[in-house]
Parts: structure tokens; C-alpha cells; sequence
């Protein structure tokens, strides 16, 4: 869908509180929107009020740029007397669960309204819209992130909207240093062609709840950094997989597998679509930023804990795809994210590397580098809703199975795809 869709489905709706009209929603137009949009992003942290540390993000001139890239996106905006007071938007696109084969989802993100006009219903309506042009796009479920300890988004959310948990992810953010970290010998890297990594993606990872159906076009974005996979060095997995069982031609046969451990991740460069800052952070925090990085400048081999200047805008590489396989696969996924640690050295706008994982994923969680500081561990609050009507066949009653695969079983018995254009 191109950005002249934006202005198509959605009529101005005018918001209704008591006996009079005060605000009106309609979708976004960049002639008359565009600065007012950036004006209200850069009043609204996105947080919980009792958070240490606040983000602000730098959409760059671009408002959409966290929805451009999906199939399907959209985003309103609410006026109040023309004052822009609040803005959402929304994504569509075509997943797997582990209990059918696809769903259409609907994505909810970049809910913002401007901190004067909170509590008068404002975010309530702008969900609502969203909501409504996913049933007209026959979406079956609506979802979100937030985080746990937002007590206003989960009320919203969970006890006015009707959304309920289906997943816990924890936020791991690795700072990167001044200097490039030395790679163990043992271990053999190689970056894939996008073709390969898509078959591979929809072999070892096609059980993993959420896995886009348009994946191709994920790792043949401008944005997708690469594909790589870790193996022990004298492995034959590369010449043996990559081209006696077709994975450099046209298919992988189904009884071919890799070696019996590897571990294969993808990187994303946010940094090109929106900056990130971090604010209201204390003096204090402010001085040990910038003393770690002193010490890890001039003395690297201290090891010292080093804090990136974050609080000036910066990019980030976000790591989707995480896959590893084996006994001893742990420390291969380790190596490779000192691989992309050592990309980002060489990016100057880089000043972290993220990613997401659940609690199933506990190889990952111990193997992926991250600071104690910067990360947020299980503080990343999934939340979904069913869409579709309940008494339309058994297609909806296999949906809705799948609802209950996803909010019924903790912990998660499969893991879950975050969706890089969607960071």
C-alpha cells in the first residue's frame, strides 16, 4: 500500500464527550500534518511514570517511517479546535500460529496524545478507528506491545479495549564499544544470499508463532543489514548445505539438514528510518556514561560496563530471526552477536545493538550479550484481541483456537517472531 492510501477508508469521525463535539479523527495528511506530528512526538516519552529512564524518538521528517514498510499501514490523527492532540497508527500483514496455518493480523503502535489532553477519551477513539478499518480489512486478531509497567496502556488496553497477554518478551540491549571484539577461531561465519535465508527461515522457523508470510521481503529490505549463520570451522555445512542440497539454487529438500549446531540471525538498521533519545535521566546517570566510555576508550581491557551517549539521538541495529540448533549451539548465537557488535563499531550513528526473546528461548537469553543496565527483562507486555465474529463457521472456530494456543498455555509452548518492521 502506497502513502496516497493513507488517506483513503477512514471518514473524519468526530468524538463525542457529554453534550459536545470536541475532537475529530481522521487520517493523516502530510501536507497539513507532517511538523505537527513531529511537534507532539517530541512532547511524548514513551515510558511508565515511574521509569528511570524516558525515550523520545526522531521520526526524521518521516511520521510513518515505523509503518512504511509493512504491507498494509495507515495513520490518524485526532484535532481539537485544529490543535493536533493525539496520533496512532497501524499495520496489516499475513502471519503463521502454531495451531493454523495463517492469520491476518493487525498491528497497533505509535499511540501518542498530547500530555494536556490525557483522560478525555482521546486514545480510547483512536484505538477504536484502528480497530474498525481492521475488521474492514478482515483482519482476525488485533495486537500490541507495551510495556508491563504502564499502568494507563494496560488499563486501556486490557480492561476498556478487551485485549488480553499472550506474551512476555524481554528487551536485551548491548552497548557498543569503541573497539572491535576478537572472534574465537572455532567458529566459522558466512553471510547468506536473501534467497537462502528465506529457506531456511521457512523450514527451521516455520513452527514459530507470527512468522510473517512476506519474510522474503523483510530480508530483501535496504534496511535488512543480512543474513548470517555460525558453524564449528571444519564443518562441511557450507559447501555441503549451501550447495549439494540446493540452498544456492532454486530449493532444500526435506530431508536435508544443517550440521548439528549452528545458529543463524538477521539485522535490521532502525538507525536509517528513527533516531531514539533518552531523557529525564539523572545527573548521576549522565556522569557514568561518560566516564565508562572514557575507561573503555583508553582501557579496553578493564572490561568496564560502557554507556553509549543516549541521550543525544542515536540509531540502532535491532537482531530478528534468532535461531540456533544443537548442544552446543549457545555459543556459536554468542559469536555471531560479537559479529554484528563489530559492524556497528564501524557505524558511527550505532550506538546499541537489540533485540527480543521470551522466556521458552532460554539458550538465547544466556547466550546474547546485553548490558544490565540498558535491557528491560520480561518487561515487554504482548497483548491481543480477537476481531473476527464468533459464529462464522469453523474457520473462525480454528482461529479462535489459535487465540487459545496463544493466551492459554504459559508458559509459551513455541516461540515468537518480532517482526523487525514493527520495532
Amino acid at each position: 500500500m502506497g502513502s496516497t492510501d493513507l488517506m483513503n477508508g477512514i471518514s473524519p469521525v468526530p468524538l463525542t464527550i457529554g453534550d459536545k463535539v470536541y475532537v475529530t479523527i481522521r487520517n493523516y495528511d502530510r501536507e497539513i500534518d507532517k511538523s505537527r506530528v513531529e511537534d507532539l512526538e517530541r512532547r511524548c516519552e514513551v515510558g511508565s511514570a515511574d521509569s528511570m529512564f524516558h525515550l523520545f524518538t526522531d521520526t526524521m521528517g518521516d511520521p510513518i517511517c515505523r509503518i512504511k514498510n509493512s504491507p498494509l499501514f495507515k495513520m490518524l490523527v485526532a484535532e481539537l479546535d485544529n490543535e493536533l492532540v493525539g496520533v496512532i497508527q497501524g499495520s496489516i500483514k499475513t502471519v503463521t500460529v502454531s495451531s493454523c496455518n495463517q492469520i491476518i493480523v493487525g498491528y497497533i503502535l505509535g499511540l501518542r496524545v498530547s500530555p494536556v489532553h490525557r483522560r478525555k477519551g482521546i486514545a480510547l477513539s483512536l484505538v477504536q478507528s484502528v480497530e474498525e478499518w481492521f475488521i474492514t480489512n478482515h483482519v482476525d486478531f488485533a495486537y500490541m506491545a507495551t510495556e508491563k509497567n504502564n499502568e494507563a496502556s494496560v488499563k486501556l488496553f486490557m480492561d476498556k479495549l478487551g485485549f488480553v497477554e499472550f506474551r512476555n518478551l524481554s528487551i536485551l540491549v548491548n552497548p557498543v564499544r569503541h573497539c572491535a571484539i576478537n572472534l574465537p577461531t572455532s567458529v566459522e561465519i558466512i553471510k547468506l544470499k536473501a534467497e537462502q535465508a528465506e529457506l531456511l527461515y521457512r523450514r527451521f522457523v516455520a513452527s514459530t508463532d507470527f512468522l510473517p508470510h512476506d519474510i522474503d521481503t523483510i530480508l530483501k529490505n535496504k534496511l535488512s543489514l543480512g543474513t548470517w549463520i555460525a558453524f564449528p570451522r571444519g564443518e562441511s555445512w557450507c559447501d555441503h548445505h549451501l550447495e549439494t542440497n540446493g540452498l544456492s539454487g532454486s530449493g532444500l529438500n526435506a530431508a536435508d539438514k544443517p550440521g548439528t549446531n549452528w545458529a543463524m540471525l538477521s539485522v535490521w538498521n532502525c538507525g536509517d528510518l528513527f533516531k531514539l533519545r533518552v531523557g529525564r535521566a539523572p545527573m548521576s546517570c549522565h556522569i557514568y556514561a561518560k566516564i565508562s566510555r572514557v575507561i573503555d576508550r583508553f582501557f579496553p581491557f578493564l572490561n568496564v560496563p560502557s554507556v553509549p551517549d543516549v541521550f543525544n539521538p542515536f540509531g540502532f541495529y535491532f537482531m530478528y530471526g534468532l535461531r540456533c540448533e544443537g548442544p552446543s549451539s549457545g555459543p556459536l548465537m554468542h559469536t555471531l552477536c560479537q559479529y554484528v557488535h563489530n559492524m556497528a563499531v564501524k557505524d558511527d550513528s550505532c550506538k546499541v545493538i537489540v533485540t527480543e526473546v521470551g522466556e521458552w528461548d532460554s539458550t538465547l537469553r544466556l547466550h546474547i550479550p546485553n548490558s544490565k543496565l540498558l535491557s528491560r527483562p520480561d518487561q515487554d507486555l504482548w497483548c491481543i484481541k480477537p476481531l473476527m465474529k464468533t459464529d462464522q463457521h469453523n474457520l473462525d472456530q480454528e482461529k479462535h483456537s489459535a487465540l487459545f494456543d496463544l493466551t492459554g498455555t504459559k508458559p509459551p509452548t513455541s516461540s515468537f517472531f518480532v517482526d523487525p518492521r514493527e520495532v
